[in-house]
Formats: C-alpha cells, sequence, structure tokens
C-alpha cells in the first residue's frame, strides 16, 4: 500500500503577530513543520507534498533540506483549494493523509490507525472529545452514532455549538475519492472558502463509510494560531519530553 501525506502550509498566520510564517514559529527549538514531518517521515511514505503560501521563500529556505514535494497556493481559497493543488501530484493508487504544518503534536501511531482505517475504502478522520471547542468544527452525527457532517463553528447552528466532539482536520482516503470529491466542493459558507471539511458530505451522501480515530492525547489535535496557542503546545511539548 502506497502512502503520501499532504501537509497544508500556507496560512498567513496573522494572528501570531510576528512576520514570520506560522509554520515556522518554534516549539522545543523547532519549527512547527519541522515537527509535522519528522512524524509523518516514520511512516515511510513514497511522498510528502508541503503546501505553502504566505512566505514560502522563507519555510523552503528554513525547510529545504527536508525530502517533500513543494506546491505553491498562491491565493487563499481554504483547505479544499490547497489540497486540490496537490492532486495532480498524487498517484493515483496511493491512500492520502491530509494533516496541517501548525498541528504539531499529532503520534504517528494515531496516524498509522488513521491509514489502517482508510485503507478498507472510506473516509477517516481523526476527532477528538475537548473540554472547550471554541473556534473548532463540530462533528454531528446521526442518532445511531454514525457521522452526519462536520460543520464550521462561524456556520453552526446554536444546538452544534454545544457539541464538544471536534475535527481535527486531518483525514485519510484514497486518491481517487479525494479527486472525485474536491471536484464537487463549492464555496457556499460563510468564509467564501472551498472546506476540505465538505468531504465528509459527500461520503454520506456516496454511501462510503466514514470511520473516526481518536487520538491517545487530546494535545495531539492542537492547533497554533495566537502565541498563547504557541506557549500551551510548548508546555505540553515540554511535559510529554520529559515523561518519555
Amino acid at each position: 500500500m502506497k502512502i503520501e501525506f499532504v501537509v497544508l502550509a500556507a496560512g498567513q498566520g496573522t494572528r501570531m503577530r510576528s512576520k514570520l510564517p506560522k509554520v515556522l514559529h518554534e516549539i522545543g527549538g523547532r519549527a512547527l513543520l519541522e515537527h509535522v514531518l519528522r512524524t509523518v517521515e516514520t511512516l515511510s511514505p513514497s511522498c510528502i507534498h508541503v503546501v505553502v503560501g504566505a512566505g514560502h521563500d522563507m519555510v523552503r529556505e528554513r525547510l529545504g533540506a527536508q525530502r517533500v514535494n513543494w506546491v505553491l497556493q498562491e491565493e487563499q481559497k481554504g483547505t479544499g483549494h490547497a489540497a486540490a493543488l496537490a492532486l495532480s501530484h498524487l498517484d493515483s493508487d496511493s491512500i492520502v493523509i491530509v494533516l496541517y504544518g501548525d498541528v504539531p503534536m499529532v503520534q504517528a501511531s494515531t496516524l498509522a490507525a488513521l491509514v489502517k482505517a482508510a485503507s478498507t475504502g472510506g473516509l477517516a478522520l481523526i476527532t477528538a472529545e475537548v473540554k472547550d471547542p471554541s473556534g473548532l468544527g463540530r462533528i454531528v452525527r446521526d442518532g445511531e452514532g454514525r457521522m452526519e457532517a462536520i460543520v464550521e463553528e462561524r456556520d453552526a447552528r446554536q444546538e452544534q455549538l454545544a457539541i464538544h466532539e471536534i475535527n481535527s482536520g486531518i483525514m485519510a482516503l484514497g486518491a481517487r475519492l479525494l479527486g472525485r470529491w474536491i471536484s464537487r466542493l463549492e464555496p457556499d459558507n460563510a468564509q467564501g472558502e472551498y472546506y476540505l471539511t465538505d468531504l465528509v458530505q459527500f461520503a454520506v451522501g456516496d454511501g462510503v463509510e466514514v470511520h473516526t480515530v481518536c487520538p491517545e492525547f487530546e494535545e495531539e489535535v492542537w492547533g497554533v494560531n495566537n502565541p498563547e496557542e504557541l506557549a500551551r503546545v510548548e508546555r505540553a511539548y515540554q511535559r510529554r519530553v520529559a515523561q518519555s
């Protein structure tokens, strides 16, 4: 089974209040993106594709020694658009794992479980129950516990805002499925962007099974969007190092 990773790392990171691209901010003395790349390399993928945008020259200069295929996203049109740019570089027989350059603490064992779940032909997602779901996409399930959709907070109804199971954004699926569903994305949301999360609705509509994988530790799904979140992830990282 061929495995390829698509790492989305094109965000401007304006809330970091820094000229440094967000994925180059550090925890434990290494860039956020470097932590992600080190983890995915342990799974021996056939290729790692990194989608870059804002400050891409700085990112490539800092991490140019990494064995990755750099993909440029010149316009920020959402996660679906970013993943679409990597499509032409993918082997059609691959299992594709999409993850984020600003979510640095996901473990290789969690990603391996995600690949295993997707290898049956469905769509697999990492979700987590968190104490504070503010700002995150909510997992909507039916009465039997099956996933129906992911709703971004800005698009959610009041009852959906009470859900504490959140989407990490990390998913795995066959390259052919990815290509089929990305072509159906529409920017009909509050941000006018192409959401990769809409793939869940396409899977449900097409009768494709949607699997979820829960990480061992909540901090595996923590993203970094501002200095406060960077400090929180740094503390969690140092705690993990101290306990290892």
